[in-house]
């Protein structure tokens, strides 16, 4: 069968582009020397279509029967098909070649041809990434996208016990580093023989462009720094979005904040993400103009959406960047008791109050943790300038440990995990876990079973209980779209936690002082 596997995956490569006619037999014969093969036999082939996923498989089955794959878990089955798969991808220079070719004529073939490359490479898994379920919930804030995300693989025990006893090892010295290019993997870091990354220049530093291997969205791109260096939320970090917006302007590119709980989860690596998608709050309106004092060039406005987000326009970048500056500088040095909003704390995690700030020296200040920062969106729509400002706030208190602008224990059933850039934009990317609870919540209801007698499903009784008499009719045709738009909008409750102005009157009026505080200062 090996045969019909190795000859199945070169007439992949062909048809996909990866290699070309002149590569063949190149290709087959370094396939052999992984498979350790002296003999092959071409006419051999497979009476049925096989899909990308069917080869891999049997090859990864007959790597593991002849000793060649050591483990037959997803950790070093996935270390072994990227290997495979790396065959058949160009060195890094040629496909950079390619891309800018195709770049002159038009920056969307460009992306065309890496987005497609990626994804036929299995650098993207496709048949992963079609596991993932899906749906968009009608909310007061416009179509929300909701993801349960099943396409990242789970790690074994074995896996697991093998990286604890590996040497530590900085290199790469993260997911994002350049060095992840062509890279083996290992136990504890995934394999990117197959991963190419095109070299980029944004606000005149060394900067790379690829796709993020599991796609939350249409060309869910990553862009990154090409020194490992921390992010940071400042004027230069605005200058770097609008450089990539001007690079590809069919595609927004955003950050996650610069803090704890309300950044990433990779903190360490200053990067953005991006892509060729519009998203909820892309589309959500403003629904209160206002103008900056000396920014006259520049629309400014609150956009109705659950998060605090100030929406600016312009056909001036330089005067977008000057103004997000200036409202980025206020808000990190910002504090409103009266609306629980708290630039720093002290050493002994005292939250300070704007007298204690205003008597502060510059050195003291320095020595505070900082609490205020800023989620930016840049993109180009209706042919200005846009740029989105999402204030954030990570005081956490013994009431909220996890975060008093996170999302609060009572939603922590459906989700927990921090809210950043993708969920704040308004796409939910909730745990693998609910895909088994919600089907076995389902038959619970259906069968009027008691929810709390079952402990992995037991957290959801409350929320149940408070939906349910909404519905006169549950059937097992429709319970399926209402646990759907339940969770729905328990995500756009989770929003609302995380946005430091509340939609009430109260938070709106707070909002508005901050409007207030910024031209004050400018004057």
């Amino acid at each position: 069968m090996i045969n019909q596997y190795i000859t199945a995956l070169v007439e992949y490569g062909l048809t996909t582009e990866l290699i070309k006619q002149q590569d063949k037999i190149y290709t087959t014969n370094s396939l052999l020397e992984l498979f350790q093969m002296e003999e092959y036999d071409e006419t051999d082939k497979c009476d049925k279509a096989l899909d990308l996923e069917d080869i891999l498989n049997g090859m990864l089955d007959y790597a593991y029967e002849q000793g060649i794959l050591k483990e037959n878990s997803i950790v070093y089955r996935d270390l072994f098909d990227t290997k495979i798969m790396g065959i058949l991808v160009s060195k890094p220079s040629e496909i950079i070649k390619e891309f800018f070719e195709l770049y002159k004529e038009d920056p969307k073939k460009a992306t065309a041809y890496y987005y497609k490359l990626s994804q036929d490479s299995d650098y993207i898994r496709r048949y992963r990434i079609a596991k993932d379920i899906k749906w968009i919930t009608k909310t007061e804030y416009g179509d929300i996208d909701i993801t349960i995300n099943l396409s990242k693989p789970e790690k074994d025990p074995k896996a697991i016990a093998a990286a604890k006893l590996m040497k530590q090892s900085g290199y790469p010295k993260c997911l994002l580093c350049k060095e992840n290019e062509g890279y083996a993997g290992r136990v504890n870091h995934p394999a990117r023989q197959n991963h190419r990354i095109i070299p980029i220049t944004i606000n005149n530093q060394d900067w790379g462009f690829q796709y993020s291997p599991y796609v939350y969205y249409n060309e869910h791109c990553i862009v990154f720094n090409s020194k490992h260096t921390p992010m940071k939320i400042d004027k230069e970090a605005f200058r770097k979005l609008f450089d990539f917006v001007k690079l590809f302007p069919h595609y927004f590119v955003g950050s996650n904040a610069d803090l704890p709980i309300v950044g990433g989860s990779i903190l360490t690596h200053d990067h953005f993400q991006g892509g060729n998608y519009e998203f909820a709050m892309a589309k959500a309106k403003v629904e209160r103009e206002f103008k900056v004092t000396k920014y006259s060039d520049v629309t400014a406005g609150i956009v109705k959406w659950p998060m605090s987000v100030i929406r600016l326009k312009s056909k001036s970048i330089d005067s977008l960047i000057e103004l997000g500056d200036y409202i980025l500088t206020s808000w990190r040095n910002y504090t409103d008791e009266s609306a629980f909003v708290y630039a720093y704390s002290d050493e002994h995690g005292k939250l300070l109050s704007k007298l204690e700030i205003s008597n502060s020296t510059k050195d003291e200040l320095g020595k505070y943790e900082p609490h205020n920062t800023i989620t930016p969106i840049a993109r180009m729509a209706n042919g200005q300038y846009e740029l989105d400002l999402v204030l954030r706030n990570n005081v956490t208190t013994d009431e909220h440990p996890f975060g008093v602008y996170h999302p609060h224990e009572e939603l922590h059933h459906i989700k927990k995990e921090n809210i950043g850039l993708i969920e704040v934009m308004g796409l939910a990317v909730l745990p693998a876990r609910l895909k088994d609870e919600m089907e076995l919540l389902k038959q619970y209801i259906l069968e009027g079973k008691d929810i709390e007698s079952n402990e992995e499903i037991k957290k959801h009784k409350d929320w149940v209980d408070e939906f349910l008499p909404k519905y006169n009719n549950i059937t097992v045709d429709n319970i399926t779209e209402i646990i759907h738009d339940e969770i729905g909008l328990v995500f756009s409750k989770v929003l609302e936690h995380a946005g430091v102005y509340k939609r009430d009157t109260l938070g709106q009026d707070a909002f508005l002082r901050f409007i207030d505080f910024l031209n004050d200062n400018n004057n």
